[in-house]
């Protein structure tokens, strides 16, 4: 595909985005409120869209492309095992949301800070999603990379590519904040979802339909089709990618942060039920894109860049190519510029606030959207180092982020949990994790991702017995967090710049 026809399609995203991202500036985002959760006034439609599209990173149409394309049929159950984890949000989602309400929380370490009664709880929870999170960053900026050149041959650099979506995602960040994300999220997601089905719709006929597909899969290399598949997944090995992805919902930051947006749990029911419908379409589209890829490119070497060569072949036509990758370019862009807000405000409110001794949220702001370049740099930096199989490094990112769903858990449902056993466990699990990369990822026959949930719940729980809770304090919270099912919706309590 030619150069011109990528950069001009690239600019018509670009300045669409920046029409859509200054338009939805409201006024000053003055507060910590205002700017990262857009003033909790969000609705379940546009909530959803931006969910969707935070979601449903490069992780998708190139990383579980890609994973489709080199292990079969084990990549869809691997990501249905992240799709029922979904279900976690019905059951945390109303409770975030009236906590978050009642408490005025911005992020989700804040609420472990407030339950457990330490800050400490919440810089250690902050700390480990800085270091986690930059490594799930760089995965959406190299899917960018990948994509720009792969579809032009190498005319546009990989490293061209990282500096495009890292400049677009600090641009949006700026302009409004979580608002402008939204809007922007809004219109990425709607241009992922109509773009990937029409493509992946003309891809199939073009290579005989469904039974056309398989057929040639069945002919070529029927392995694919067949559990555990070609090599790369083992029983352990789909259980430690699994794992991590299917308490993603609530152990990652800039995921459950959205359940403090939405206006009212009308609003967050709609987006649950807009998220499910959209994450199917976008999954079953992701997998058959990687199965295409492999009957009509099966010498590919590379298994990330079978979406952009897929792209750029005679399969697609280029306009709507053209079109593919500026969704998938969206998509990633989405998730960065999410991420960025979110780190900025973890380390502002969870992090140095708390280390420092307090600060007011004017303070705070201001250090939150002081941090957000530095983080892009740092992601960028991470992503110039082209690690392997987007899809299994964005699992190791969130295998760390793992050790904070005992204490997010205990939170809502076990009134003994203490502030030592939340610490000991987020801080000794981040410990064990660590420890088994640097030691070949292996212990007992298993890795990290089937290991690092079991380890830092037995920390937390071992640590909580022997250990004086507050239980004073986890009723009051427990008692906010079901007040939703017995219809005395909280009150919002201000936050000191309100």
């Amino acid at each position: 595909m030619s150069v011109s026809l990528v950069v001009c399609g690239l600019v018509i995203y670009v300045l669409a985005s920046f029409a859509v991202a200054y338009i939805s500036r409201s006024g000053e985002s003055a507060s910590m409120s205002e700017y990262f959760i857009g003033g909790r006034s969000m609705g379940g439609v546009l909530s959803a869209l931006s969910y969707s599209a935070t979601t449903y990173s490069a992780f998708m149409m190139i990383g579980l492309a890609g994973l489709t394309f080199k292990g079969g049929v084990g990549a869809l159950g691997f990501e249905i095992v992240y799709f029922a984890g979904v279900s976690l949000v019905a059951i945390f989602g109303p409770r975030f949301w009236a906590v978050g309400k009642k408490y005025g929380f911005v992020t989700p370490y804040e609420m472990l800070g407030t339950r457990y009664g330490s800050r400490w709880v919440a810089v250690a929870a902050g700390l480990v999603s800085l270091v986690f999170l930059i490594p799930y960053s760089a995965v959406q900026l190299s899917g960018v990379g990948y994509l720009l050149s792969g579809m032009t041959g190498g005319g546009i650099p990989f490293l061209w590519g990282v500096v495009i979506s890292t400049v677009l995602a600090i641009i949006f960040s700026y302009v409004a904040g979580i608002r402008s994300v939204v809007w922007t999220d809004s219109l990425q997601a709607l241009m992922m979802i109509i773009a990937s089905v029409l493509v992946c719709g003309l891809v199939l006929i073009e290579l005989g339909g469904f039974s056309g597909l398989f057929s040639a899969i069945k002919a070529t290399k029927p392995e694919l089709l067949q559990v555990p598949g070609p090599g790369i997944f083992s029983f352990t090995t789909f259980l430690g990618l699994t794992i991590p992805w299917f308490f993603f919902a609530i152990s990652n930051p800039q995921v459950s942060q959205r359940l403090y947006m939405p206006a009212s749990l009308k609003a967050l029911r709609r987006m649950l039920v807009i998220f499910l419908c959209f994450g199917f379409v976008y999954t079953v589209v992701s997998v058959l894109w990687g199965f295409s890829a492999f009957v009509a490119f099966p010498q590919l070497e590379k298994g990330d860049l079978a979406t952009s060569t897929l792209l750029a072949s005679n399969f697609v036509p280029p306009v709507l190519g053209v079109m593919v990758m500026v969704g998938i370019l969206a998509a990633a862009v989405s998730t960065i510029d999410s991420i960025l807000l979110t780190l900025s405000s973890v380390f502002a409110r969870d992090v140095w606030s708390n280390v420092t001794g307090g600060a007011s949220d004017e303070r705070q702001l201001f250090i939150g959207k002081l941090i957000i370049p530095v983080i892009s740099i740092v992601s960028l930096v991470f992503a110039a180092m082209e690690f392997s199989m987007i899809a299994i490094l964005s699992v190791a990112a969130s295998v760390g982020l793992l050790v904070t769903v005992p204490a997010i858990i205990g939170a809502f449902f076990w009134r003994r949990g203490t502030a030592a056993g939340a610490l000991v466990s987020i801080l000794g699990g981040v410990a064990f994790v660590v420890w088994m990369y640097l030691t070949g990822n292996k212990l007992f026959g298993l890795n990290a991702g089937v290991l690092a949930l079991p380890v830092s719940a037995l920390l937390f729980i071992a640590v909580s017995l022997v250990t004086k809770s507050n239980m004073k304090a986890a009723d009051e919270f427990v008692e906010v967090s079901v007040s939703y099912k017995k219809g005395k919706l909280p009150n919002a309590m201000p936050t000191p710049a309100e």
